[in-house]
């Protein structure tokens, strides 16, 4: 029910749960080797379950969806928000040729 809300007020973009880290792999970075690594991973912290993908105005905008959520688990749990990188957060940083370049990825994945 939650999903169709998110869904109807046209935030959602994508959303899926995840298969438990034993069917996962990681791999890990040393310079130029990779290392595969079978899962399942130990929880150090927490592994994440599942996510959303939401285009909303702001921060508190995804907080107030967020305190709508019915509980994702029995007892206590949390659901973590993060914002996502944007080309204009790397403006400074970005030549005029990765700018046309990261412009020129983003239509050819809109067309998809």
């Amino acid at each position: 029910k939650f999903n169709q809300e998110l869904v109807n007020a046209g935030i959602m973009r994508d959303g899926d749960g995840l298969k438990p880290s034993s069917a996962g792999k990681r791999v890990a970075f040393d310079g130029e080797d990779r290392t595969v690594i079978d899962g399942p991973f130990p929880a150090v912290g927490e592994l994440v379950a599942g996510y959303w993908l939401w285009e909303v105005k702001d921060m508190d905008e995804a907080v107030a969806w967020v305190k709508r959520c019915p509980n994702p688990m029995p007892g206590p749990s949390e659901i973590e928000i993060r914002p996502l990188y944007e080309a204009a957060d790397f403006a400074e940083a970005m030549t005029t040729e990765q700018a046309k370049q990261e412009e020129h990825l983003r239509k050819e994945l809109e067309g998809r």
